[in-house]
């Protein structure tokens, strides 16, 4: 492949949306150290994205995930700042 596009990458992922949330999430791996499952020749973008037309990593439409990961997902913090509680 000598170029990925967007149009590459939307036969796999079901929508723009769902492909942007799904590079992001992968590029944010590559930097905490996570290793590309393809050729690294080219920046975690375009990296993120072969990866995604290459059918290596998919969009997960599951009903539920566990709290942790939505914590972790969202950066939920459960300390209420002093000025914010209701007390």
């Amino acid at each position: 492949m000598a170029r990925v596009t967007v149009e590459d990458c939307l036969v796999k992922v079901s929508n723009r949306f769902a492909l942007v949330s799904l590079v992001t999430k992968r590029v944010k791996q590559f930097l905490k150290g996570d290793k590309c499952l393809i050729d690294e020749k080219n920046n975690n973008v375009v990296n993120a994205l072969r990866e995604v037309a290459a059918d290596k990593i998919a969009f997960d439409c599951g009903d539920s995930l566990p709290a942790e990961q939505l914590e972790k997902d969202l950066r939920v913090d459960r300390e209420i700042p002093k000025y914010l509680s209701p007390e």
